[in-house]
């Protein structure tokens, strides 16, 4: 391996995509057991590599030289092979500097919450401490040394302004975990983390829905992946540069997820833009009964409501991990919070707010199989989907122009332009 990085578990990563991008070296994941790490750096049979969650720590005393920065941080995620010489910098610092810079979140007289204590957590600290931020506090599952309990940063440091998370909670594939309940921090004005996979976190979820600014860690990935190969080639990579890979890989992952009353067009204008953007497509009705082995009216029929809820709320659990898929949801998906907030984590939410009058019942569809029915549906919901959709679209005709048109709003809304 000539470029890559080494790491405990590397599924989730997104390196391989960002460093592709920056320049033409090829670049591979390593996994690698703890006991394994000093005898691959002993080799040095590469020319440079990142290193990720749990060895930023770990590879600093296999190392010949130690940046001034790295040394101060006390971790190291960066290793360049010169000459047989092997020198250790941390390009997390400036990583996550730019992403505060890039969501515009000063720490400047802030109370700061750092979730961690690894390599990622001391990045934070320092960076927090060379930003001005008031008072930094870094919170552990055990209270030792300088670190707090997480019980300690609820009952006593709930006046917290900004909350960093350097765990690996909420990361793929343990989307459920959080480190902290946001709960008891009423005056938070921001919520970073550095979690990328998925693109929302729960913490982050959590945060939007009240109202605090959030962000996870993309762009600060992308960041530091940028800095660590100016090392790696002794080549600038200029910031609009990192700012295009970074809204590539964020298009390359992202969801489009439709919702609306049964026959809006979900499945049909689904394909469509599937198509258009080149990504895959599911329809979780179609899911649900290939998972059950029988039709939906029969679920329906057989087991009740309830039953065929709990099947559903399980696809869409399943199918919110997934990544540049468009996704249709029943007619009912955003009847369930927990629905809303998965396909959240890696999606933007677009309603077809097909007009009433122009909706069709079939027999198919067992809550509105018939006029009464799907009226009945329409009024107890429509307010749900307003309230859940990032973005309310309503179709014409032309069924083109309306898939086109969910294309360029899905692309205002995850670029903000």
């Amino acid at each position: 391996m000539e470029y890559g990085c080494i790491g405990e578990k590397l599924t989730h990563s997104f390196s391989k995509e960002i460093h592709n991008l920056l320049f033409s070296y090829e670049y591979n994941l390593l996994e690698l057991p703890r006991d394994a790490v000093g005898e691959f750096l002993k080799k040095r049979d590469f020319k440079a590599i990142n290193v990720t969650i749990p060895y930023k720590e770990t590879v600093i005393p296999h190392l010949d030289f130690v940046s001034d920065t790295a040394k101060k941080i006390g971790a190291v995620n960066t290793i360049v092979n010169k000459d047989g010489k092997l020198y250790g910098y941390n390009t997390d610092y400036l990583g996550m500097k730019a992403l505060l810079d890039y969501e515009g979140i000063d720490l400047c007289g802030k109370k700061v919450l750092i979730l961690g204590s690894g390599g990622t957590c001391k990045t934070a600290y320092t960076l927090s401490c060379d930003l001005g931020a008031s008072e930094v506090l870094r919170v552990s599952r055990k209270e030792t040394g300088d670190l707090i309990s997480y019980e300690t940063a609820i009952n006593k440091h709930s006046d917290a302004e900004v909350i960093i998370n350097t765990t690996p909670c909420g990361m793929y594939p343990n989307i459920d975990t959080t480190a902290i309940s946001l709960e008891p921090f009423e005056n938070l004005c921001a919520v970073v983390d550095a979690v990328y996979n998925p693109l929302r976190s729960r913490i982050v979820r959590e945060a939007v829905k009240r109202g605090i600014k959030a962000t996870g860690g993309l762009y600060m990935l992308v960041a530091q992946a940028a800095i660590a190969a100016e090392k790696f080639v002794n080549e600038n990579v200029p910031t609009e540069k990192i700012e295009k890979i970074y809204k590539q890989i964020l298009f390359s992952k992202e969801n489009v997820v439709l919702t609306g009353m049964p026959s809006c067009g979900k499945s049909t204008l689904g394909k469509m833009v599937a198509e258009m953007l080149s990504m895959d497509f599911v329809d979780t009705d179609t899911l649900i009964a290939e998972k059950a082995g029988k039709s939906i009216p029969e679920i329906f029929e057989s087991e009740g409501e309830k039953a065929f809820r709990d099947l559903e709320s399980a696809v869409i659990k399943e199918v919110s991990t997934l990544q540049h898929t468009v996704i249709a949801t029943g007619g009912g998906a955003v009847l369930r919070e927990e629905n809303v907030e998965y396909l959240r984590q890696n999606g933007k939410i677009v309603f077809i707010d097909r007009p009433l009058k122009y909706l069709i019942t079939t027999s198919d569809r067992p809550l509105s199989r018939n006029m009464d029915l799907l009226k009945k549906r329409y009024d107890e919901r429509y307010s749900i989907y307003k309230e859940t959709a990032d973005i309310r679209f309503v179709p014409i005709k032309d069924k083109e122009c309306n898939a086109k048109k969910i294309i360029k709003e899905w692309k205002n809304e995850i670029f903000g332009n």
